[in-house]
């Protein structure tokens, strides 16, 4: 099955109090890249916990409200891990363009995360434009992927 066009593929777009102002630069950059976004929060660098948002993320993605998403938080860490809680993300934390790149191509991830207090805006634009526009290899990385939905 062919992914879906840019134009109707819809991104989920998620932050802590610490990722809030990356989300908004991402956010257009997702919008100027062609796709929907979905912002689920917070729009506040009032303190929030961080796993209400990973939480919401993965509802959207199971309710196929989105088809991809992009969590983040101080550290990436937190999120990553209440993300990947949910059998169905496959939630994966990149800190440059090399790591989103093969976090589609071979783990089929369909969400990006990223630590807000450790990566800069331009490498963080870059790893959202790979992780959107590279699609998964399949092949020998099929059953890999399925041992992943087993889990749980």
């Amino acid at each position: 099955e062919d992914v879906a066009t840019m134009e109707s593929m819809t991104i989920a777009l998620a932050a802590d109090h610490a990722g809030v102002d990356l989300k908004k630069l991402l956010s257009d950059e997702i919008e100027e890249m062609g796709f929907n976004v979905i912002d689920l929060g917070t729009n506040s660098t009032e303190s929030v916990d961080y796993p209400d948002y990973a939480f919401k993320m993965a509802t959207c993605i199971a309710d196929q409200k989105a088809d991809f998403g992009v969590l983040i938080c101080g550290s990436g860490i937190g999120v990553s891990i209440a993300a990947n809680r949910f059998k169905h993300i496959r939630a994966a934390l990149c800190a440059e363009a090399i790591s989103a790149h093969f976090a589609r191509a071979h783990n089929d991830a369909n969400v990006l995360v990223l630590g807000s207090r450790f990566i800069g805006t331009e490498i963080a634009k870059a790893c959202v434009q790979t992780f959107l526009t590279t699609d998964f290899d399949g092949g020998r990385h099929l059953e890999r992927v399925a041992k992943l939905n087993k889990i749980g």
